[in-house]
């Protein structure tokens, strides 16, 4: 019995190895890579960019809150267009209401005060002008003091108004510029502080409660050469690029040189990783482009560009 067994067990051992040689020796299609993209220059830099809107200085228009509070009210969506001065959120402002009324009541209150002090250096001025010996001259001297200073009171009143009704119309934030909107970060209810912005449930990090872009036929792309390579760049008026979508098979798109940024920064822009330890720097350089009309490309999409380099 124990032979047969050992019989049956080395059969099947056989009839296993032949399996896995049978599996093993099939050949796997390789599939073929979703996109590739060619260095169209003889000599050429490789370098990673990041699209931005296309303006004259910066990269998008960061909007933070010039006061600390929760948001009650969002007042435009993702991706629509605006105009100077539209507002675009309102924060909670009932603390800052209730401060702005009490001020209204003490100018009110101070005018009154004013208007009653007013109207009894009249009688007396009456008084001391019909007959001067009716009137004290001492009991004058302080009607016309008293109203002096109720004068000051109600301009000091009507400025402390003043101030704090300014501060009252910051809880509701404004457009500083004609764009679009690129990000909204903050929920209803969610806290909006003047030091960091808002928290985002996704970055795990704090950012700015609103992102504003410029709204052109243009696209701007910013690109990061590494330290090494900068000795290779050509001089800026011989500056050519070319970019490239990523995801379609060798899609380019002609760049034209917008601008340098003088001075290499360490390597974190992309992956904004602040506090990992970063050895190599890099330069950036901004270039722009006519955005296409047959292909998607939004601002925070990162593309392979070719920069052509000295021979």
């Amino acid at each position: 019995m124990k032979t047969k067994s050992l019989f049956i067990i080395a059969i099947l051992g056989i009839f296993a190895g032949i399996a896995s040689v049978i599996v093993y020796n099939q050949k796997v299609k390789v599939q073929p890579p979703l996109a590739i993209s060619y260095n169209p220059y003889e000599a050429g830099i490789y370098v990673t960019g990041i699209i931005e809107s296309d303006q004259i200085n910066g990269s998008n228009v960061n909007i933070y809150s010039e006061v600390s509070s929760r948001v009650t009210e969002i007042l435009v969506v993702n991706g629509q267009n605006v105009t100077k001065e539209t507002p675009l959120m309102k924060l909670d402002n009932s603390v800052q209401q209730g401060i702005v009324e009490k001020d209204l009541a003490t100018v009110r209150y101070a005018e009154a005060n004013l208007l009653d002090l007013q109207e009894q250096l009249a009688k007396l001025q009456t008084a001391y002008n019909l007959n001067a010996k009716s009137v004290s001259r001492n009991d004058l001297d302080n009607a016309i003091n008293a109203v002096a200073i109720a004068e000051e009171s109600v301009d000091v009143a009507r400025g402390q108004y003043v101030a704090d009704k300014a501060l009252l119309d910051k809880y509701t934030i404004y457009s500083p510029i004609d764009g679009v909107i690129l990000r909204i970060v903050p929920a209803i209810g969610d806290y909006s502080s003047v030091a960091v912005g808002s928290w985002d449930t996704y970055t795990q990090s704090f950012l700015p409660p609103l992102q504003l872009g410029v709204v052109t036929p243009n696209l701007q792309v910013r690109t990061y050469v590494d330290e090494i390579l900068v000795p290779q760049l050509p001089l800026l008026e011989k500056l050519t690029a070319t970019l490239f979508v990523r995801g379609m098979q060798n899609k380019s798109i002609p760049l034209v040189f917008s601008s340098i940024q003088p001075y290499t920064i360490p390597n974190i822009e992309l992956s904004n990783e602040r506090n990992e330890r970063v050895d190599v720097r890099v330069l950036p350089i901004l270039f722009k482009f006519k955005k296409p009309e047959d292909i998607n490309l939004f601002p925070g999409q990162l593309v392979d560009v070719y920069i052509k380099a000295n021979p």
